[in-house]
């Protein structure tokens, strides 16, 4: 019988491996087929070739998004773009290490099979056979590698070409929704450039502490303020909610990379600084996690309290020569099944695949909101959720998930040490056991890291309902981490 099961799992391990290659060969296709047709769409519409990450790093210093520096070294790119936020904020560049190359290095099934050797293929199928835990990615082998290695130098476009942009001129794109909801930026934040932050204040404005709650991935701050917020109406905390930059209410500017360093600036130019924050607890989802860690990694003195649901925190081995591209495989591995991964897959690895999902289901988000209204009669969960999935730009969701969730993903380690050895807070753990989005191994990694981290893992729950459905026990166990770290 146990043989029969191994039997069953190996093949049905191979069916996905060989029926998930050929869908994804097909996807490469798709993706560049779509490419040309954007570029096309972009100069009729716009009447501007719209430059893409198809394009080689070289061939990006020329494109029109504005100063840009290229880095090439150790087999690994970097390009930036200075944003019109970064310009107005009066910095003329980033750090290169706020970029990542999984940007526009995110190379084709067919193109790594045609840089294997027999052994290297070899090493794939016995690899493929023996265990599944490595989702059969084909590696290049070290030699390989370093003939790809480059002897570029850093080349920087400051400032100084292109003036800094207001953002109340900020046009969306023609793939992009321009409702009222998701331009309202346009005319509400635009004055002081900032973010939408919705607010809960005990009566009289009484509150002697502070709480910021950071939403994750295509979501907004209505995951926190129609689930958790009333349950705390009669708390003595001021309560913060922000719609990250790119998500929700907030603004969408189009020339940023939505970068570690504009979340966090934006996030302490909006809540931190406009409310006069001093000492703050953090709520923080899924990627909301990694930005609470830059957080901490400025303020530590100043967070009472953190407490993550759902952490992506996949450590990278020391040994792995590209730990962002490691990430990115992690979070999508290019597999059909289980679904989330395929939809993940999709969303990482294909940026005009990703754009035409944006297409059908952000610009037309009125109407599946419509739709959703009638067949679950008006339900008012259902409503908020689906806003806060399709209002956001593609490119905001496009750089915020290779910025964030890949780029500053692979380096979590240094954020983790700190919460470690120079925070003396409560740090609190949940995780759905049923999540499919983020593995509930992720919070065990953490607490790996940060040994006084308490992990509770919520049976029957997932990414979402570890929230949503249970917002009122959660909310009794958040005023007591608040209670218990106020001592």
């Amino acid at each position: 019988m146990g043989a029969m099961k191994t039997r069953s799992a190996s093949a049905g391990r191979w069916v996905n491996e060989v029926v998930s290659f050929v869908v994804f060969c097909l996807l490469d296709i798709m993706d560049y087929l779509l490419c040309l047709l954007y570029k096309t769409a972009d100069y009729l519409l716009e009447a501007e070739w719209k430059p893409c990450y198809c394009l080689s790093p070289k061939k990006l210093i020329t494109a029109s998004r504005g100063n840009i520096l290229l880095s090439h070294n150790n087999c690994e790119s970097k390009i930036l773009t200075v944003s019109p936020l970064q310009q107005l904020s009066g910095r003329s560049k980033i750090e290169l290490e706020e970029i990542s190359e999984t940007l526009y290095s995110r190379p084709s099934l067919l193109s790594d099979l045609s840089k294997l050797s027999v052994n290297d293929l070899t090493k794939w199928v016995v690899n493929m056979t023996r265990s599944h835990s490595d989702c059969g990615e084909i590696k290049i082998s070290k030699k390989r590698r370093k003939t790809m290695k480059s002897s570029f130098t850093v080349v920087e476009m400051l400032q100084g070409k292109i003036r800094p942009q207001n953002l109340s001129r900020q046009v969306s794109r023609w793939s992009d929704c321009d409702c009222g909801f998701c331009t309202c930026w346009n005319s509400t934040c635009v004055k002081d450039q900032s973010l939408f932050v919705k607010t809960q204040f005990p009566k009289g404005n009484s509150g002697n502490e502070d709480v910021l709650f950071i939403h994750g991935f295509i979501s907004s701050s209505a995951f926190w303020t129609e689930t958790v917020f009333p349950r705390l109406s009669k708390s003595k905390y001021r309560l913060f909610a922000v719609d990250l930059l790119g998500f929700g209410k907030s603004p969408k500017p189009a020339d940023s990379l939505y970068t570690m360093r504009e979340h966090v600036e934006m996030i302490e130019k909006s809540v931190l600084l406009k409310h006069n924050v001093k000492s703050f607890h953090i709520v923080a989802h899924s990627l909301g996690c990694i930005l609470a860690f830059g957080l901490v990694a400025k303020h530590g003195g100043s967070i009472k309290s953190l407490t993550l649901l759902a952490p992506p925190y996949h450590p990278v081995p020391t040994t792995e020569a590209e730990p962002r591209q490691y990430v990115m495989k992690k979070v999508a591995p290019r597999r059909i099944w289980p679904p989330i991964a395929f939809g993940a897959s999709m969303a990482c690895w294909y940026e005009h695949i990703s754009r035409t999902i944006c297409l059908l289901i952000c610009k037309n988000h009125r109407l599946w909101q419509f739709l959703a209204k009638l067949i679950t009669r008006n339900n008012r969960t259902v409503n908020f959720l689906i806003e806060g999935f399709m209002c956001h730009t593609h490119n905001a969701a496009w750089h915020t998930l290779h910025n964030i969730i890949c780029g500053v993903g692979s380096k979590l380690d240094s954020y983790l040490d700190i919460v470690r050895d120079k925070l003396k807070c409560n740090v609190a753990i949940f995780h759905g056991r049923d999540d499919e989005v983020v593995p509930v191994e992720c919070s065990y990694n953490v607490q790996s890291r940060i040994p006084r981290a308490r992990v509770k893992v919520v049976e029957n729950k997932d990414h979402i309902t570890l929230v949503v459905g249970r917002q009122v026990e959660f909310a009794k166990e958040l005023e007591e981490i608040w209670k218990s770290s106020s001592c």
